[in-house]
Order: structure tokens, then C-alpha cells, then sequence
């Protein structure tokens, strides 16, 4: 466990991030460390670094070990990031656990890791009974110190190789796989960053999901640089002007957005991101069109597009969008390296293609991660020697090619995993889940549609002696086992299954048919007449009720389904946070009532909701 120290500040000589942070407690110990916007309480600097050694010292007499696994099991505030600054003071690595993700799931995770211990707020009570009953692990509340108490902060050598974190991903086989984060990585995310610069006095906005590597950039590119993290609400839990305002209010320097909603903002409040002096955007395609929105109608100081997978530790490149460097594009590339990082375009032997030609992006430098936890032999396939140096590069599956003035341009996947609303998502765990459920002998899931109108749909073979159908069950169980964002809109049931001369499943024909069925689907939602997607007629028979209509229309409209029963809920037809943000506006240039997102994705259906809507009619 090594020895135990009362010093703040520690040994000169070690690469820990959290000794990065470490130098501002000493430097400005009254600066204001972490502010959560939403009514939580601030931290200083050191507030924050005694809260944090308290929890140390914590795992420490639990018997946590250097490099161990940590769960943390925590919403968005200030006792995450004294969580994840604790864990880091301990030498141990946490792992993050989504807050979507339904028990089973979690349970995997914790299983996988080897997770032993997981920080909780015994107050939550929703996200500490997903773990409280998990064979093997404890729970560990993180508590404020009493005044005066007296600790042992754990000092514990790490170097640049020390695990920092666990970011788990989508996996192809058929389970999550951990992605094990360095010190050294996060340190060359954070240092000297040509991407965006962040200095004492900064704010920089926290509104993404911790189980996410954004949060990597938000939390550590703010406590290390001495700045300011403010916990900002998400774009969809305010209206978009009350959003935009509290930016503002807040003096909100640098933030974050994944490509989804920056289009989201871009189409609803171009302007609204004026303010900022750095805005990055990235997770999927960037849309041309949104981004010359946001120029034309007043943009942040610096708005730039950053690509990079959870192996790369957040971002390997990035591409500076202004009006001049957008000229005669038609589409927004994802640019070049940034600081301490290497990038190379090679074919399937690993030699370099042609510029202009397309290729597989490669990244070196150290940024790679370690590899996946417990899984050496896919560590070793995608973790290969660079040429020229021999350490690890991560082979990214993404294709590339080189454009004339040396920019990256991503033209598509070299496998099948996908982003949608800023998630990464291996169709084939989905797939593999659908047939864990007993209820299909064969599914396939694909993307389709483009843009914000991208979504997930499937098809399946009914197992063998059930009746062909059987769509909604397989869906129920489907919620059961993933993420609300893996889940697809619909399935499609299969009365055989298409096979090449081979004998193998002819995907070609199979992705067709889902995409035919979900433009049946798409079509039943208007009168059957190709009228435009914001039609004025109801999508199925009247219910008799003027405002049961309406949301009957708006709701076929955002989610591209039919006409819905009254207690069917936003979330099981395929919705999201996003599409309840677009659906709310709807709602307020048709019905005139202050609705927000969360009251579409907290009601039991549109009965439920014509009630909220009438509610609000009447205060007016």
C-alpha cells in the first residue's frame, strides 16, 4: 500500500495527474476548484484536494491496491469529481458506470473489472441499489470530512504507465470491454493542448455523461490548468434559451458538446454559443451546414472539431472551423494530429497509402492506452508496434484519407461499429444480446438514416416454434440487458433467413429489408401521401381530443412511428433525450404550452402527458 504522508503537495518526480492538481492547491488554494451550477455546493482548491485524501484514505483501510479497480456510481456534481480525484490519490483506477445502463448490465461491468469496491451516494437510492446486492462488492459512500478531522493521505508512487481510469465500450463480442487509461495519456491530453487552451481563471462546463470520455477533457483539463469546472445542466434538461443564458451567467470560458446536440443547438439557437472562447465538438460526422449556422449568427472565439476513439484517450486530432478554412469544402474534415501524437494512413499489411488514397487511421504516441482489460489477444490485434519507434499504436477501424492541404478527411468504418448521438456502438453486442434472450435465432442491427434523423433498427428470425412476431417482447428484453441509446427503434421479424450461395447470411439483402421496413414504418406516420414530415393532419384516427392529436402527430413525427395507444412511453418507442427536445419545441409552436424534455421522457404516455399539457394551458 506504500507509506503514508500528511503533505498536500507531493514528491518531486512523479507523473500522477492528480499531481498536477496538486501544484494549483499550493499556488491558489481559495481558487474555486469545482462550482455546480445547478444549486450544489463549490469546492476550493483545497476543499476539494482534503475531500478527495479523505476518500483515500477511505479505500486505503478497505484494502484497495495500487492499480485497482474502482466503480464509481455517482450523477454529475461535486462529489463525483472528489470521487475520481480520491481514486487517484489512492494510486488505484476508477471505472465510471453509466447511469442508463440497467443492473445486468453494470453487473457485467463490475464482474469484467474485477470490481471489488464502488463509490456511492447512500441518498441515491435508484443508483446504489443497482449495486448493492452485486456478490463480491462493497459499497463506500463518499463523505465530507469533519472539521478538524484528522487523516492519513495514502502516498502512493504511480509513473506515467499507473492506470488512471477504465472507460468501457461497446464490444463486439457480445460483452463491454475495458479500455485501461494511463496517467501519461491523460497528461498529454492536458498539457500544452494545441486543441484548446485552458488557464487559471477559466470556466470550463461539466455536462457530460461520466461514464464517457469527455469527461476525461472536462474534469483534468480544468483541475489541471487551475481553472474552474462548472457542473452545467445538459442541453436538454432547460429550455434552449434559459441554456443559453445560464452559458452566459456563468462566464462559461471552454466547453464541450457532442456532434448531436451542437446540430441540435445550431438549429434551434445558432447564437447561442457566442459567448465561449473554446467550443469543441465531436463523436460523430460534423454537419457543414450547422456549422456555418453557428459562424453566420455569432460563433465562440475558437470552434473546433475533434476526433479521437477511447483508445487515444478522447481526442488524436483536431480541425479549427472558421469561415476561411471551410471555404470550397463540402464536407468538414477531422484535421490533424494534436500535440504528441502521431497519425498514419495505412492499408490492411500496415504500409502507407497514397495521399488521396483511403486508408486505416492509425495513432501512436502517448496517448494510446494500455490495451483492454483481460482480453490480450484483441489487445494485441489492436495494439500494434508503430513503424519506426515499435511502441504501441492503436489501429482505429476508421477510414481515412489524406486531402491536398494535408488534412484528415474520415469517409467511413473499416468494421461495424457505429456512432449515433455521440455514442460508439458495436452492432454485433446488440445482436449478440438479441439472441441471448432466447427469443431470436438470428438478429441483425444496422444504422439508418442520416444525420439527425440516424437511429438504429433491426430485423430477426423468430426462434423456432414461436409465431412470426413477437417484435415488442423481444424489445422489452432487449431494455433489460442494454443501454437505452444500443437499443434499436424497431425490429422487423424475418420469415427466413437470406443466405448466399455460401450458406452464410447475405447481409446485403437483410440490411435492405430493415431499411424498407423502417421506411413502411416512416411512411404509416403520415397520411400515406409523402406529405412532409411537419404535417398538419393527425398520423392515425382521432381520438376525439384536440390535444391527444396533436402529441399523437408530433410524437409520429420526432420518432418516425405510427400512431401510438395513450399509455405507450416516449422511451420504448425508440426516443431519447434529444428527440424529447425536439419534440417539446413542437410542442410550444403547436400547443402553446411550456413543456420541457423531461416531461416527455417522465410521462407514462400521451394520455399523461395531454394532462401536463393541459396543465400548463391553463396557467397561462
Amino acid at each position: 500500500m506504500g507509506k503514508y504522508a500528511h503533505a498536500a503537495v507531493p514528491r518531486a518526480g512523479t507523473l500522477g495527474v492528480h499531481h498536477l492538481v496538486a501544484a494549483h492547491v499550493g499556488e491558489r488554494p481559495d481558487a474555486c476548484a469545482v462550482r455546480d451550477a445547478r444549486g450544489g455546493p463549490s469546492l476550493t482548491y483545497r476543499q476539494l484536494w482534503e475531500q478527495a485524501g479523505r476518500l483515500a484514505h477511505t479505500l486505503a483501510t478497505h484494502g484497495v491496491a495500487p492499480g485497482e479497480p474502482v466503480a464509481v456510481d455517482l450523477e454529475r456534481g461535486t462529489a463525483l469529481i472528489v470521487a475520481l480525484l480520491g481514486v487517484a490519490r489512492a494510486g488505484a483506477a476508477y471505472l465510471p458506470l453509466d447511469a442508463q445502463a440497467p443492473a445486468e448490465r453494470v453487473a457485467t461491468v463490475l464482474a469484467d473489472a474485477g470490481v471489488r469496491t464502488v463509490l456511492v451516494d447512500p441518498a441515491d437510492g435508484g443508483r446504489a441499489g443497482r449495486t448493492a446486492g452485486v456478490p463480491g462488492v462493497r459499497q463506500v459512500a463518499v463523505e465530507r470530512p469533519a472539521p478538524d478531522q484528522q487523516f492519513e493521505v495514502p502516498d502512493v508512487p504511480v509513473d506515467g504507465d499507473s492506470p488512471l481510469y477504465i472507460g468501457y465500450t461497446s464490444g463486439s463480442t457480445g460483452t463491454p470491454k475495458g479500455v485501461v487509461v494511463p496517467h501519461r495519456a491523460v497528461r498529454r491530453l492536458v498539457t500544452d493542448a494545441t486543441f484548446c487552451t485552458i488557464a487559471p481563471g477559466d470556466r470550463v462546463g461539466q455536462a457530460a455523461n461520466p461514464a464517457f470520455d469527455a469527461t476525461t477533457f472536462e474534469v483534468w483539463g480544468a483541475l489541471t490548468a487551475g481553472a474552474t469546472l462548472v457542473v452545467l445542466p445538459t442541453v436538454v434538461d432547460l429550455a434552449m434559451d434559459r441554456w443559453a443564458a445560464l452559458l452566459q451567467d456563468e462566464d462559461i470560458t471552454t466547453l464541450f458538446l457532442t456532434t448531436s446536440l451542437f446540430h441540435l443547438v445550431a438549429r434551434t439557437r445558432p447564437g447561442a454559443l457566442h459567448t465561449l472562447r473554446n467550443l469543441v465538438v465531436g463523436g460523430e460526422q460534423l454537419d457543414l451546414a450547422a456549422v456555418r449556422a453557428v459562424l453566420a449568427a455569432g460563433p465562440p472565439q475558437r470552434l473546433v472539431n475533434g476526433y479521437g476513439p477511447t483508445e487515444a484517450t478522447v481526442f488524436a486530432t483536431s480541425f479549427d472551423c472558421t469561415d476561411a478554412s471551410l471555404a470550397g469544402r463540402d464536407r468538414i474534415p477531422i484535421g490533424r494530429a494534436i500535440q504528441q501524437t502521431t497519425l498514419h494512413v495505412l492499408d490492411a499489411e500496415l504500409r502507407p497509402v497514397a495521399p488521396g488514397q483511403p486508408g486505416e487511421l492509425c495513432i501512436g504516441g502517448p496517448g494510446v492506452a494500455k490495451g483492454y482489460l483481460g482480453r490480450p489477444e484483441r489487445t494485441a490485434r489492436a495494439f500494434v508496434p508503430e513503424p519506426g519507434t515499435g511502441t504501441p499504436m492503436y489501429r482505429t477501424g476508421d477510414l481515412v484519407r489524406e486531402l491536398p492541404d494535408g488534412e484528415l478527411e474520415l469517409v467511413g468504418r473499416a468494421d461495424r461499429q457505429v456512432k449515433l448521438r455521440g455514442y460508439r456502438i458495436e452492432l454485433e453486442e446488440i445482436e449478440r444480446a438479441a439472441l441471448a434472450t432466447g427469443l431470436a435465432e438470428a438478429a441483425f442491427v444496422s444504422k439508418v438514416g442520416e444525420g439527425p434523423a440516424a437511429r438504429l433498427a433491426g430485423a430477426f428470425l423468430p426462434s423456432g416454434g414461436r409465431e412470426r412476431g413477437g417484435a415488442e417482447e423481444l424489445a422489452a428484453a432487449l431494455a433489460r440487458a442494454l443501454p437505452a441509446y444500443m437499443l434499436p427503434g424497431s425490429w422487423a421479424p424475418l420469415a427466413s433467413l437470406p443466405l448466399h450461395s455460401t450458406g452464410k447470411a447475405d447481409r446485403g439483402r437483410i440490411d435492405a429489408m430493415i431499411e424498407a421496413a423502417t421506411a413502411i414504418v416512416e411512411d404509416s406516420a403520415t397520411d400515406g401521401a409523402g406529405e412532409a414530415a411537419h404535417s398538419q393532419q393527425p398520423a392515425g384516427p382521432s381520438s376525439g381530443d384536440p390535444v391527444t392529436d396533436a402529441l399523437t402527430r408530433i410524437w409520429g413525427e420526432v420518432l418516425g412511428t405510427p400512431a401510438t395507444a395513450p399509455d405507450q412511453d416516449f422511451l420504448s418507442l425508440g426516443g431519447n433525450s434529444l428527440l424529447a427536445t425536439q419534440a417539446a419545441a413542437r410542442i410550444r409552436e403547436v400547443l402553446a404550452a411550456d413543456v420541457e424534455p423531461y416531461d416527455i421522457l417522465l410521462a407514462a404516455g400521451i394520455g399523461e402527458l395531454a394532462g401536463r399539457v393541459r396543465e400548463s394551458a391553463e396557467a397561462v
